[in-house]
């Protein structure tokens, strides 16, 4: 499956997140409560735009990049968008969609793994928006397929503490809120009283 319209649609909410970030923000608290927004905003960049840039091309993020301070820059909010451009023109390209990919010692199909970004994308975007106060938006039908790559990957995101355990949720609920919850998000988080109930 050929994800490349929804990697386009979370990419543009991921940038508007990240160019509402403020450096006066940068120490406050975040849903994932190991990392301020400045911890959460670097690892969105780094895994949502370089990351998915190298695996397009069947490879990893170069090791140079896995400690850099993204925030540190003062246009770090053009510079992710420029970023995310790059990776979105290298998975426009079909071959890209065609390969199998290494991903800690085991092949899996590129579309696999372009879900597992986006899923990725969507959630620590959502985290960054809640944190810093703004409106997180994504079109129903990439929700739903971000709700499926959450299901798909829970359990093993679990063995990993990279997921909390399942939040309960209306089964009206919008498809956004089912991967949130899914993924052990709760989707009123608050930065003054953390995680509802």
């Amino acid at each position: 499956m050929n994800l490349h319209p929804q990697l386009t649609e979370a990419a543009d909410a991921a940038a508007r997140v990240v160019s509402g970030v403020s450096p006066d923000q940068f120490d406050g608290p975040t849903p994932c409560t190991d990392w301020d927004v400045r911890a959460l905003m670097n690892h969105l960049i780094l895994w949502t735009s370089y990351s998915l840039e190298r695996r397009a091309h069947g490879e990893s993020v170069a090791d140079e990049l896995m400690n850099t301070d993204f925030a540190a820059a003062a246009d770090f909010a053009v510079r992710y968008r420029e970023q995310l451009d790059r990776a979105l023109a290298a998975w426009a390209d079909p071959a890209a969609w065609e390969r199998k990919l290494d991903v800690m010692g085991t092949p899996m199909e590129a579309a696999d793994v372009a879900a597992m970004n986006l899923m990725d994308m969507v959630l620590h975007a959502w985290d960054l928006a809640v944190a810093t106060g703004q409106a997180y938006a994504l079109p129903d039908a990439t929700a739903r397929v971000v709700a499926s790559a959450v299901e798909a990957n829970a359990e093993l995101f679990r063995q990993y503490q990279g997921f909390a355990e399942p939040i309960v949720v209306p089964p009206d609920a919008s498809a956004l809120d089912q991967a949130l919850a899914a993924s052990g998000r709760h989707p009123r988080w608050a930065r003054d009283r953390g995680w509802a109930r």
